[in-house]
C-alpha cells in the first residue's frame, strides 16, 4: 500500500513552451500600500448568468459593478468542472499535471508537492482564510488548514446535500451553519475582514451555489416562482432548458449578487476598498442548458459554453475603471497576476508555472493580443478523454474541428478546412500538451488512500464518501460527495476505508448517524486491520438514541435533484481506539442489528487524543 507520505514526491514537470508559461518576478504594484485580496469563486453559474452578459432573466447589479469600477478579463477559461478549477487556481497549473482525475472519492485531490497560492500569500504576512467549498481534499494534509489557509469554515467535498444550517466543519471540528449557506459563508467572510482591517488578508470565498440541489430561501424564491424566461439565443439550449431548474439558478445567483453587494459594502465602511484586489470568476459553465449568449455546452463540456466564465478584478487605487482585457486568459493565470499585483514573491513551486500573469494589462491599455507574436497564448483543456485548445482567434478540438472564435462564439462553423495550416499546429500542440502533462493517462484504477491522525489536525473526518459497503449496504445517491449508507440489515456486512494512519496515537471515534426507534441497542464496532489482520482492540458502542425521522429542508428545493438528500444526523460516541503508524483499513460493523432498517451512517469523526 502506498503511503500518504510518499505522495508529496513527485516529479517536476517542465512547462509547455508553446503555452508560453514563466516564471514571474513580481513587483510591488504600489509603493505605499500592501493590498488586501478577496477571491469570490461561484459553482456552477455560467459565462451568461450575469445580466452584464445581456441575460434579461436576472439582475447582477453589484456582480456588474466589479466590471464598470474595475478590469473585465472579456476571454477568461475555467475548466469543464469545479476541482480542477480550483487546482489550477490553487496553484497556477494545470491539473493534469497534479493527479486531479475526479471529482469526488480522493480524485479531487492535488499533488502534496505543489505550493498554494494560499501558502504564498501566508508566507508573505498575510491572514489567510477560506470559506466555503473547497473540493481539494478533506482530510489533512490536504485540508486546507495544511495548505495555507489558517482559517476555515465550509465543506471539503464537491457538493452539499443541504444548503439550510447544515453540518459543515470549522477548521476541521463539525459545527452546524447558521441559516442559508451562502449567507452564512459571506458573514464569516465579512467577519474575518473586519477583524484584519488592519493587516494584509487574503480570503478566498468559493461559493457553493447555484450548484444543484436546487435549495432557495423563499424570499429569492418569490421574484422566480413562476417567472417567464427569455431562452437562449441558441435553439439547443432554448429547447433543453428546464424551467424550474434554470428559475431556482437565476434566484441563487441574484442572492450571490447581493452577499457580493454586503462584502463590497463592508470594504466601503472600512474605508479599505481602495486599497483590496477583488476578483470574481466562476468554476465551470452552468449546470444546465439555459441562457448563456448562445454558446455551444454547458459544464462537462470543453467547448466554450463549458469553459468560458466571467473575471472581473477590481481595484480602485490601480486599476482603471472600465478596463477590458482581450487576451485569453485562464484560472491558471490568477496566482502569477495576484502576486505580481499584490509584490508577493510566489518561490519555489512544483514545476514552472502555466499560469501567465496579466498584471501589466489591467493598467496598460497599450498591452493587446497579438496573434502573430511567436508566443502566442494558448490554453489547454481536458476533461474525460475530451480536449481542445483555445488561441487568441480560435479553438481547436481534438476530434479534428476548429471554430474562429471571435466571429462564431457559438461554435457552429467548422473552419478547419478554410485554415488548415492553423488546424494542424494546433492540433500537434494539443496532443503534445496531453503527452506532456498526462491529460491522456487513464485515471488510476486503485483505490484511494485516505490519511488520517496527521499532525497538522486534530480532527479527521472520514465521511462515507470515501468509503465503501459490502453486502446489502446501499448509498444515497450515485453522486458520492454528500451521501449517506442505509439498508444495514445484515451483521455481515461492514463499512470500509482505506486509510493510512500517517502518524499513530490514541482516538475518539464519533459517529454521525439516523435511525428509528426499532434500531435502538444496535451494536457498532470499529476495528482497524492492517495487511488482513486485526491490529489493536476494537471499539464499540449501542445505539441510544432516536433520530429525527424525514429528510430536511425539502420544502426549499424547487426543482428535482440527483443528489443525495440530508437527515437530521446526530453524533454518538464509539469511545476510543489505537491506531499504529500503518496503512490498513478501518472497518465498520454492527454485530447486533436490531430493527429492520438498521442505522444509516453519514460521517465518522476522529480526535487525537494523544
Amino acid at each position: 500500500m502506498s503511503r500518504i507520505t510518499n505522495l508529496a514526491i513527485c516529479v517536476a514537470a517542465f512547462a509547455v513552451t508553446f503555452g508560453s508559461p514563466r516564471l514571474l518576478t513580481v513587483a510591488s504594484a504600489a509603493d505605499d500600500t500592501t493590498p488586501n485580496v478577496l477571491v469570490i469563486l461561484t459553482d456552477d453559474q455560467g459565462w451568461g448568468d450575469l445580466s452584464l452578459h445581456g441575460n434579461p432573466n436576472l439582475q447582477t447589479p453589484n456582480i456588474d459593478s466589479l466590471a464598470r469600477d474595475g478590469a473585465n478579463i472579456k476571454n477568461f477559461y475555467v475548466c469543464a468542472v469545479c476541482s480542477p478549477t480550483r487546482a489550477e487556481f490553487l496553484t497556477g497549473r494545470y491539473h493534469t499535471r497534479m493527479g486531479v482525475y475526479s471529482t469526488s472519492q480522493g480524485g479531487e485531490r492535488f499533488d502534496l508537492a505543489e505550493r498554494t497560492i494560499g501558502q504564498v500569500f501566508s508566507d508573505a504576512g498575510y491572514q489567510t482564510a477560506a470559506y466555503g467549498k473547497w473540493h481539494s481534499g478533506m482530510q489533512a494534509p490536504y485540508h486546507p488548514n495544511s495548505r495555507g489557509f489558517g482559517d476555515f469554515y465550509g465543506f471539503c467535498s464537491g457538493h452539499w446535500g443541504n444548503y439550510f444550517s447544515p453540518i459543515l466543519e470549522h477548521n476541521g471540528k463539525t459545527v452546524h451553519g447558521n441559516g442559508f449557506i451562502t449567507n452564512d459563508l459571506t458573514d464569516h467572510a465579512i467577519e474575518f475582514i473586519r477583524g484584519h482591517r488592519d493587516a494584509p488578508f487574503f480570503v478566498y470565498l468559493p461559493l457553493n451555489t447555484p450548484h444543484a440541489p436546487m435549495q432557495v430561501p423563499d424570499e429569492d424564491w418569490k421574484p422566480f416562482s413562476d417567472k417567464e424566461l427569455v431562452p437562449d439565443p441558441r435553439p439547443e439550449n432554448a429547447k433543453r432548458q428546464k424551467l424550474d431548474h434554470t428559475r431556482a439558478a437565476l434566484a441563487l445567483c441574484e442572492n450571490i449578487d447581493r452577499n457580493v453587494g454586503r462584502l463590497l459594502e463592508t470594504l466601503d465602511s472600512l474605508d479599505i476598498a481602495d486599497e483590496t484586489i477583488v476578483v470574481f470568476f466562476c468554476d465551470n459553465g452552468p449546470n444546465g442548458y439555459r441562457f448563456n449568449g448562445g454558446l455551444r455546452g454547458v459544464k462537462g463540456s470543453v467547448f466554450e459554453g463549458g469553459l468560458r466564465s466571467p473575471c472581473l478584478v477590481r481595484w480602485p487605487a490601480q486599476i482603471p475603471a472600465g478596463t477590458e482585457v482581450e487576451s485569453v486568459a485562464g484560472a491558471v493565470d490568477l496566482m502569477p497576476t495576484l502576486t505580481q499585483l499584490a509584490g508577493v514573491e510566489i518561490s519555489a513551486t512544483a514545476g514552472p508555472l502555466d499560469g501567465v500573469s496579466f498584471a501589466d494589462q489591467l493598467s496598460d491599455e497599450s498591452q493587446k493580443p497579438d496573434e502573430a507574436s511567436p508566443a502566442k497564448r494558448l490554453l489547454f483543456s481536458s476533461w474525460r478523454g475530451r480536449s481542445s485548445v483555445r488561441s487568441q482567434r480560435f479553438r481547436y478540438h481534438l476530434n479534428g474541428t476548429m471554430y474562429e472564435i471571435a466571429s462564431d462564439p457559438g461554435e457552429q462553423i467548422d473552419v478547419s478546412k478554410k485554415y488548415p495550416n492553423v488546424a494542424a499546429r494546433l492540433k500537434n500542440q494539443l496532443e503534445r500538451w496531453r503527452d506532456e502533462t498526462n491529460a491522456a493517462a487513464s485515471p488510476s484504477e486503485s483505490e484511494p488512500v485516505f490519511a488520517v491522525g496527521h499532525l497538522d489536525a486534530q480532527w479527521t473526518q472520514l465521511p462515507v464518501r470515501d468509503a465503501t459497503s459490502s453486502g446489502s449496504i446501499r448509498r444515497s445517491s450515485r453522486h458520492p460527495n454528500s451521501t449517506y449508507f442505509f439498508d444495514w440489515t445484515d451483521s455481515k456486512d461492514t463499512i470500509d476505508w482505506n486509510v493510512d494512519v500517517v502518524a499513530g496515537g490514541t482516538f475518539e471515534v464519533q459517529l454521525w448517524y439516523a435511525c428509528d426507534e426499532t434500531a435502538l441497542g444496535t451494536e457498532l464496532e470499529l476495528s482497524f486491520e492492517s495487511d488482513g489482520h486485526l491490529i489493536g482492540e476494537p471499539t464499540k458502542a449501542r445505539v441510544s438514541e432516536v433520530t429525527p425521522s424525514g429528510f430536511v429542508a425539502v420544502e426549499f428545493d424547487r426543482a428535482p435533484r440527483t443528489e443525495g438528500y440530508e437527515k437530521d444526523w446526530r453524533p454518538m460516541s464509539l469511545g476510543t481506539i489505537r491506531l499504529p503508524e500503518a496503512g490498513g483499513t478501518l472497518r465498520l460493523r454492527a454485530p447486533d442489528i436490531q430493527g429492520e432498517t438498521g442505522v444509516e451512517v453519514r460521517l465518522m469523526v476522529l480526535r487525537r487524543d494523544s
